[in-house]
């Protein structure tokens, strides 16, 4: 997941008069003689109380997800949807994304200074923090200064390209000064933020999450991500709070009482590990009453009564990556390997051209998706125009021709090309379990490489659990060769935090020195201009469409199935956990 979770909030439906009401004002009557006969009194049977419209409190619902969650309940630590579906419930932000992709004041309001560079945010007084603490700006600079600090990187956090911008920030990395020179606290309510250069997502990137400083005394950022104010206590400042955790099962959330947009209504939600094979059954019975399925189980979800059933164009794709380096962890930088397996493009490309991917779309994803080309969701006005890249058309025979241009070629007879150098060429390919067609998928996928003569092979044997699957890439684990995964991606099209030379998240340890430039390019004076900059981003993925560091699968929709008694359910390109405080069960 790229950069920090979304969630998007806004206004709330408030009831309380209605219910007041509803009382029953036509029980039993009293007879007015003991000597009333018997009859007369059960002829006058009760009037039935109606049943109240519109949003009422209590109840709780289960949210279903597929894959073990790894426990890392903090939005400057966690690392995958996984975890970041308990956040959704539990951690407010201090803006918010609309539905248009946009920017808006959520926690937060500022103003921006003439050159861009400086912004005073206000933020909203009362607001407290699950364990009662008051939200103060110290928290804000307290989180910052944790994602800057040399230790975070050296911990695995990977945030820092969303506070790099402030002014100061590497001084206060290199041990220089005590202080990042661009945070100026005004009072508890206010804070001043310089950044070093004027640029058109500043807020977009800004880390906007704080910590409760009170709360993390005395632990220390190395010992944070395995701290017991992450993994076992959590808290926030969202709708719901940390009951209990079963780590890799459920998640037990309670309503926040004090919730700074009012009582939510839900009594609580449980969030529950299920396997995806089962999700249909499971939504049938009511056991789950909303999650996302896999997109495999849509014919048979289609048909079930007591659900609704809402679909939305994803701001994700899939990938097959390539690992062309490494991560240099004293340096904090990529190294790119020139003896990689995969160092020849044309071989990159050759397997592009070996991926039936609409076929694959078809075949195990009930046809919800298109075939993408490029890592840009769909939906991003930045999305450079098909007509525009190569769109890599699946053609097996171009592949094969390609293969043999390159010094690929079956020497020994037995159906696998040998590499240019004669020896025999075999390929780690890496995949996620955790549904009912991550197997056959896989296997698919292999067989249309084998078909071009690409001896290509589960490494291990087997698919990977998803947190072990993601130790192994993002540590680079020398067996690790392909591999298949999926990027949740952010509002803006800035590609910042994922393919810089720099950004830890980059799996394919790919760049190129002009990659760089029009990364830098994009966030500019100049791109204040959005033709400008959509030009650039344009350029930008004409080279990764040509130089193929991952062969992009699909953009796909997103479906999200809610029980019928679950109402109040908003759902957007991020997901399905809008306003999540408004939320109501029909009783």
């Amino acid at each position: 997941m790229k950069k920090s979770a979304l969630f998007v909030l806004s206004l709330m439906l408030l009831i309380t008069a209605f219910l007041a009401g509803c009382s029953d004002k036509t029980a039993n009557p009293t007879p007015t003689t003991t000597t009333a006969p018997v009859e007369s009194v059960a002829t006058s049977a009760p009037t039935p109380t109606p049943k109240p419209e519109g949003p009422q409190p209590g109840g709780t619902i289960t949210y279903g997800f597929t894959q073990p969650f790894k426990g890392v309940f903090d939005p400057a630590w966690y690392g995958g949807e996984d975890d970041s579906l308990v956040l959704g419930f539990m951690a407010d932000s201090f803006f918010k994304t609309g539905d248009d992709l946009k920017t808006y004041p959520n926690l937060a309001e500022w103003k921006e200074s003439a050159d861009h560079k400086v912004f005073t945010f206000s933020i909203k007084k009362g607001v407290k923090w699950h364990n009662g603490d008051e939200l103060t700006v110290e928290d804000w600079k307290f989180a910052l200064e944790v994602i800057a600090s040399k230790e975070y990187t050296e911990a695995k956090g990977s945030r820092y390209s969303n506070v790099e911008m402030i002014q100061g920030v590497e001084e206060y990395r290199d041990g220089k000064a005590k202080e990042i020179s661009g945070i100026k606290v005004i009072d508890p309510y206010t804070i001043e933020i310089t950044v070093k250069e004027a640029a058109v997502n500043t807020l977009d990137n800004l880390w906007n999450y704080p910590m409760n400083k009170k709360y993390f005394t005395g632990v220390a950022i190395k010992d944070m991500p395995n701290s017991d104010q992450v993994r076992k206590n959590p808290i926030g400042l969202g709708p719901f709070k940390v009951k209990k955790i079963q780590p890799g099962e459920f998640v037990e959330l309670v309503r926040n009482d004090d919730y700074w947009q009012g009582k939510p209504l839900l009594d609580g939600v449980v969030y529950k590990v299920v396997d995806g094979a089962l999700a249909t059954s499971l939504l049938e019975k009511g056991e789950i009453d909303i999650m996302q399925i896999p997109n495999s189980q849509y014919k048979d979800v289609e048909k079930l009564a007591n659900v609704e059933i809402k679909k939305e164009p994803s701001l994700s794709f899939s990938y097959i990556g390539f690992k062309l380096g490494k991560w240099d962890k004293k340096n904090e930088k990529i190294v790119v390997d020139p003896k990689s397996k995969f160092a020849d493009k044309k071989l990159r490309q050759a397997m592009y051209y070996s991926l039936d991917r609409q076929g694959l779309i078809d075949a195990f994803s009930n046809g919800l998706g298109v075939p993408v080309s490029v890592p840009m969701p769909t939906v991003s006005w930045a999305m450079v125009p098909t007509d525009q890249i190569n769109n890599y058309a699946y053609d097996p025979d171009k592949a094969k021709k390609m293969l043999d241009e390159a010094g690929y070629k079956d020497i020994n007879g037995d159906g696998m090309r040998e590499d240019p150098q004669g020896k025999k060429l075999t390929i780690n390919f890496d995949a996620m379990s955790g549904s009912e067609i991550a197997e056959p998928r896989a296997q698919a996928i292999i067989q249309m490489f084998r078909e071009v003569g690409l001896d290509v092979k589960l490494n291990g044997g087997a698919l990977k659990e998803m947190n072990t699957f993601y130790d192994l890439v993002e540590n680079d684990d020398p067996s690790v060769e392909l591999f298949m995964g999926a990027w949740i991606m952010a509002s803006d099209p800035d590609p910042s935090g994922l393919w810089r030379s720099n950004d830890f998240w980059n799996f394919p340890r790919w760049f190129t020195p002009e990659s760089e430039k029009l990364i830098s390019e994009g966030i500019g004076e100049k791109a204040f201009d959005q033709n400008y900059r959509k030009q650039v981003y344009a350029d930008w993925q004409k080279i990764v469409n040509e130089e193929v560091p991952m062969m992009y699968l699909n953009a796909p929709i997103d479906v999200n199935v809610i029980n019928k008694r679950l109402q109040g359910v908003h759902t957007n390109s991020f997901g399905n956990q809008t306003d999540v405080h408004k939320w109501w069960v029909k009783q």
